[in-house]
Formats: C-alpha cells, structure tokens, sequence
C-alpha cells in the first residue's frame, strides 16, 4: 500500500508568527493543505503579486492551483464571516468551490455565541481575558458540552435544530443580564451564509484525508494561533480555547500520530503578544514601539495593536517540546535589519532563583535573563541567499539554533512571497 505523509506547520510563540505566508511558500510541494483547529479570530496574511490577503478561516494554501484545501473538523466556522471571505478571494479571481472542502464536524459559530462571548467577557470585570467577541470561545464550550451545532447539521432539518440552539443561548443572556441587543440583520446573513456553504463539499474530512494517504498523496496541516495560547500548555487562562500544538492536528482531522512527519516551528525573531495575559520579554519602551512600527505589528483581523518584546527562547524551548518541532522557520529577521544590539532571554528569574524551564505561571514575579549581541545594520530584504547574509546576523542564527538544539531551515526577510530564504539547499 502506498502511503502519503503528514507534515504539520505551526506558530510557537503567541500567535502571529507568520504561518499564512509560509503554508502559502510550502504548497507546491503538497497535494493537500489541511487547517485543524482554531476560527475566525486568526487572520494569516499573505502577500505577492503587489496583492495583499487575509484568511481567517480558509487554508492559506487556496492560492496554488490544483491543491485539495481542507477545513478539518478542530475547525469552528462562521457561515457569515466565511461567506464574506470566500468571496471576497472568487471576486479576486481565485477559483474556490471545488477545492475547497468542509468538514462535516466542523463545528458552527451562532450569532447568539457573539453575543454570550460579549456577556461572559463583561461579567468578568477586571479579569478579562482579552477575546476577539468573535464567539470562538463559547463555541467550543457548546463543542465540550456535547450541545453544539456542526456543518453536518446543515443537511438535515437545520431550522429545527438552530431554534433550540438558539433558545438555550437565548437564556443564558437573560441569566447573565444581558438583554439589550438585536440580532436580526446579522441572523439573516448567517443564514445566507449557511446556505452559500452548501455550494462546496461537505465531507467527512477524517474518511478524506486518511484516503488521500493511502493514495500516496502528501498532506500540509495548517495550524492557528500559537502554542502559548494552547489550551493546556499555553499561559493560562489568557489563552484560546484550542489545542494549537501538534497534537491537535491529530485530534482536529482525525490523523493517527504514526502518520506524522515533519514538524515545521514557525517564530519571530522577536516576539508579539496579543490581548492580555503574561508577556515575559515585553518592552514598555521606544524599542518596543519601535519593534511595532518597522514589524507593522497590527492584528490582521482587529487592527489592534500587538505588544511587541525581545525573543523569548525558554518559551521556545518548552514549545519546540512539547511539539516535537524538527525543523524552525524564523520570520520578520528584517524587522531587527537596524539595531545596535539585539537581546534574547535565555532563562527566567523566579524568587530569586535561575531558571531555565517554562514555569506553572508566568503571570508575576518572572525577571527575564538576556544575552545581547551585536546588530547587523544591513538591510536584508533584497538578498536571495544565505550566502549574503551578514556575519553578525548568521551569528545571531547560530546562536538561536544552539540555544533551541533545533534547526532553523527557513528564513523570512519581508511579507512578500519571494522574501523567503530556504536554508542549506533545502
């Protein structure tokens, strides 16, 4: 029997690393790219040809011809917000309806679920968690609460099934006292989009995928956010109501461990944050702005603006194991392109002691411990090879790939799809 492999891409700091353009760089050389968890809350942005788009929930794989894309079923989907998406990518051109494929458990983001995110942040006061109110979280409580609603509903006597939905939620926002709004118009163009998706195949993703491997053909999984905002690993509770570590590409297409391949790491050569929560490496200071202004650190989705700081390699260490990463993409080098000195943390101080593990909590009392090295001051977003790079910044890469006993074999000096370095011959 011939037998595809699975490799599985994913960001390891908090969100934001840049997975869109590089799932985006590494199609041609897949049949299938696969997204496994996460919604409409992460924005991969891409950018080539002079055009620029953003993904919410759609594989950022969908812009090279011929490729199966896959919204598994870790998925939760916004019929409106993809209905807007998907169109928005038909009128640029891009063919989407037969290679396009939904997952049948694919789980549904209800307009009243937007409206319990809103109530559940504001009853939380002071100890918001930071959501984007796009009804992600709630979702995926209905989901482990054995109460949601999925694409496979669709097909089968929706109106029925969407009216108790609805009603359930309907008193929760009277417990919660949160009365005052009116959904109408955003219903009827949740419905609209209900039936738009209807226009692309609805499948069992896990029997689709497992037979696209006996097939022999390769598959990419795509995953949202970062492992920081996993739900069991990340920093919590400010993080997203997902597994976004490897393992949740297993549980969010229906994929056997054995199946597994490569594990592609993506970071920063800094570090973003968005929303609230721990940050260790965070600069309150003109460097941080700075790191914001050249980075264009602005959420894709909201706009808002990410908290940027120094790169923080006790974090990367605990995600590189926690994932089994084997291979590291570095993106946004060209960002640090004009700095005297570049840090990185490579240990934590806690109570006074070293540490150089992810500890239980991050929230307080964490002191970061830096190395500095010697900028580059070299603008990096014209080179095409390795082989140009300046010493100082090949001393900064040999130094991380020490530091992370983890190869770095892909390097991004600017958004374009062109501004992508593929290391040692790769």
């Amino acid at each position: 029997m011939n037998t595809g492999k699975v490799d599985v891409l994913l960001g390891l700091q908090w969100g934001d690393e840049g997975k869109g353009k590089v799932v985006d760089v590494l199609t041609p050389h897949y049949d299938v790219i696969a997204r496994f968890q996460g919604g409409p809350n992460a924005g991969h942005t891409l950018e080539f040809e002079g055009e620029k788009y953003v993904l919410r929930s759609i594989p950022s794989g969908i812009f090279q011809g011929g490729k199966v894309n896959v919204i598994g079923n870790g998925v939760v989907l916004a019929p409106d917000l993809f209905m807007d998406e998907a169109r928005d990518l038909e009128r640029s051109g891009h063919e989407l309806k037969s290679r396009l494929h939904i997952s049948k458990k694919a789980h549904l983001i209800m307009p009243t679920h937007r409206l319990l995110d809103a109530a559940i942040e504001a009853a939380k006061g002071k100890d918001k968690v930071g959501t984007t109110g796009k009804g992600i979280g709630p979702t995926y409580t209905d989901k482990v609460s054995r109460m949601g609603l999925r694409v496979g509903d669709i097909l089968d006597n929706f109106e029925e099934k969407y009216q108790a939905h609805k009603a359930q939620h309907e008193k929760t926002l009277r417990a919660l006292g949160f009365t005052d709004y009116d959904i109408t118009e955003v219903e009827r163009k949740w419905m609209e989009g209900i039936e738009y998706m209807k226009q692309f195949p609805i499948v069992d993703s896990e029997h689709e995928i497992n037979n696209f491997l006996r097939e022999g053909k390769s598959v990419l999984c795509e995953g949202a956010q970062g492992t920081m905002l996993d739900v069991d690993f990340g920093s919590y509770p400010f993080v997203t109501s997902s597994n976004t570590i490897c393992a949740g590409a297993c549980t969010g297409l229906g994929i056997g461990p054995n199946k597994i391949g490569i594990v592609y790491g993506i970071m920063k050569a800094y570090c973003t944050r968005v929303g609230a929560g721990p940050f260790p490496t965070e600069l309150f200071d003109e460097t941080g702005k700075r790191i914001r202004d050249l980075g264009h650190e602005y959420g894709a989705v909201t706009g808002r603006e990410r908290r940027c700081g120094w790169i923080d390699l006790v974090a990367l260490r605990y995600a590189i194991m926690v994932n089994g990463v084997t291979e590291l993409i570095m993106m946004k080098s060209d960002v640090l392109d004009d700095f005297d000195t570049i840090k990185a943390c490579v240990a934590y101080r806690q109570n006074g002691e070293r540490i150089d593990y992810f500890p239980y909590s991050v929230e307080s009392g964490i002191e970061p411990i830096y190395e500095e090295l010697p900028g580059w001051h070299c603008d990096m977003t014209h080179m095409t090879s390795e082989e140009q790079f300046p010493q100082q910044f090949r001393d900064y890469v040999a130094f991380l790939e020490q530091q992370l006993e983890t190869p770095i074999k892909i390097i991004s000096i600017g958004p374009d799809r062109a501004q992508t370095i593929l290391r040692n011959g790769k």
